[in-house]
């Protein structure tokens, strides 16, 4: 199984977002199906593996799942599905050196993906241009929203 880049990952379907939820619970919790079952409060691991398998999962656990998981690619896929940009909530916080550098790197990368593609005629890989593109826009629409929430930062319990 090859290491994915999990920051910037987002799922072509239904059951790819399933797939990578358990792959993410594995590579980073190393969660196998049984103990995510298990965080789920399922009592049959089974009827898991039926879920991940046929990509039908009751929406009432998916949450469940994400949070067992330690993850949210399921929700970012019915969000894409549906054409929506998700974005991180922002804290309030001040943001660290390489932040604003990743904003830059980011930015050049996108508009260098972009005009590629439109050089080529399209030739280009337009699911990589897409992929920057929407992780430029996910890193600026954060920021933005981070700069307006600044003034009253969320409190640390």
């Amino acid at each position: 199984m090859s290491r994915r880049n999990w920051k910037t990952y987002q799922p072509t379907s239904l059951r790819d977002a399933l797939q990578a939820c358990k792959d993410y619970a594995l590579q980073r919790h190393n969660l196998s199906v049984e103990l995510i079952a298990q965080r789920m409060g399922q009592e049959d691991h089974w009827s898991l593996y039926k879920w991940l398998a046929s990509g039908r999962m009751p929406l009432v656990l998916v949450h469940a799942y994400e949070h067992a998981c330690g993850c949210c690619f399921v929700t970012r896929w019915m969000a894409a599905a549906s054409g929506k940009l998700l974005v991180d909530m922002p804290r309030g916080k001040a943001p660290k050196p390489g932040d604003v550098v990743a904003i830059n790197s980011g930015c050049a990368r996108a508009l260098q993906l972009l005009t590629d593609f439109y050089a080529s005629n399209g030739q280009a890989d337009p699911a990589a241009t897409l992929e920057a593109l929407r992780t430029h826009l996910e890193e600026v629409a954060y920021h933005h929203k981070n700069v307006a929430t600044f003034v009253t930062p969320e409190l640390e319990f």
